[in-house]
């Protein structure tokens, strides 16, 4: 399936705050704060502390510079790209731990590294036994620490996923070449290139069959169909504008945290929940209402999904209990979800 349209190359696109948190500990160990780095980038003071759910994408290319100058790093994009771990990417972390091997892996980058970031998008083509990942920048005229970060931060998620240090790879960064290479080279091995057409990575065809050993694949069905949704939810958020369809994409993605409740979501679009329940009244809805609608339309559509048990849809819909799900759904349709998915495969 190929990649959805950046959204970022319409709008500026966010990052998710997870992917944030890095940056912030990259700058704290070089003696920087969160107020500095707010303060040297124009930012409100209190927008990383704490951490916020999400942040421009404009904004934190802003703070990746801002850190560098600050820290007087001048490999801060590849020290930034070091400290990724497994939370930093999110529902799209967890979809890569559940991958079998390195080939389902990147498929599942392409599909949904926006979830993580609207910073550039990933392509993978593979040639005569030899693979090749780009990575196309949606801010081209960014410093070279944001394909650095980028880059690194893959390196050592790939490790992860490993559970062993990969082999070294060709790297090719469009930007010019800095005056001191080892950093480069402790990283990703002798095979660094600048001045490049794009940023790119070259290996053996052969590594996207290396299985991912600590891989819970009985998990992929479910955070699939989370992530599936996610990106639905936000790129028809992004399309509309409306408060509707923000309130549903963020009810959606808070939903398996039991955190899909006015005073959690108001807080995440940074406006009171009298103002939000203003909102949505003027729209013609109110809250609830629109919880259990999203809930419904979530629930028929999970429920044609084969390989979802019940008990999964239940924690997808943020259902402590499967019985609190059986018991909406019928209120919803007056039948339980096993007869209902018995007649529509029928």
């Amino acid at each position: 399936m190929p990649a959805p349209t950046p959204p970022a190359s319409r709008s500026g696109g966010r990052v998710a705050g997870p992917y944030l948190q890095p940056l912030i500990e990259a700058a704290a160990a070089q003696g920087v704060d969160e107020r500095a780095l707010e303060h040297a980038a124009g930012l409100p003071a209190g927008t990383l502390s704490p951490l916020p759910e999400s942040l421009a994408a404009i904004d934190y290319v802003r703070l990746l510079e801002t850190g560098a100058q600050l820290a007087d790093d001048p490999h801060f994009g590849l020290h930034v790209g070091e400290r990724v771990k497994l939370g930093t990417y999110n529902v799209y972390g967890l979809i890569l731990l559940s991958c079998r091997d390195f080939g389902e892996a990147f498929q599942q980058t392409q599909r949904f590294e926006g979830l993580a970031h609207d910073l550039g998008r990933s392509v993978m083509s593979v040639a005569d036994g030899v693979a090749e990942y780009r990575w196309d920048s949606l801010f081209p005229t960014a410093t070279r620490h944001l394909a650095e970060s980028v880059f690194t931060g893959i390196r050592v998620f790939g490790g992860w996923l490993a559970g062993k240090a990969l082999p070294p790879v060709q790297v090719f960064f469009a930007h010019d070449a800095p005056q001191d290479l080892d950093e480069y080279h402790r990283i990703f091995g002798a095979e660094v290139h600048f001045n490049a057409p794009a940023h790119a990575a070259r290996f053996d065809a052969a590594l996207l069959g290396w299985p991912v050993p600590n891989a819970d694949v009985s998990l992929y069905p479910v955070l699939q169909q989370h992530a599936e949704r996610l990106m639905k939810e936000k790129l028809r958020a992004e399309k509309e504008g409306s408060v509707v369809a923000q309130v549903r994409a963020a009810i959606v993605k808070n939903l398996e945290q039991d955190r899909a409740r006015l005073s959690l979501i108001a807080q995440e679009l940074h406006i009171t929940p009298r103002t939000l329940q203003r909102k949505l009244s003027d729209a013609g809805i109110g809250f609830q209402q629109l919880l259990d609608q999203t809930r419904h339309e979530l629930a028929l559509d999970y429920l044609k999904q084969k390989n979802l048990g019940i008990a999964e849809i239940a924690f997808l819909l943020g259902y402590q209990e499967q019985s609190s799900f059986n018991h909406a759904f019928k209120d919803w349709t007056g039948m339980n979800p096993g007869a209902y998915r018995d007649k529509i495969q029928a």
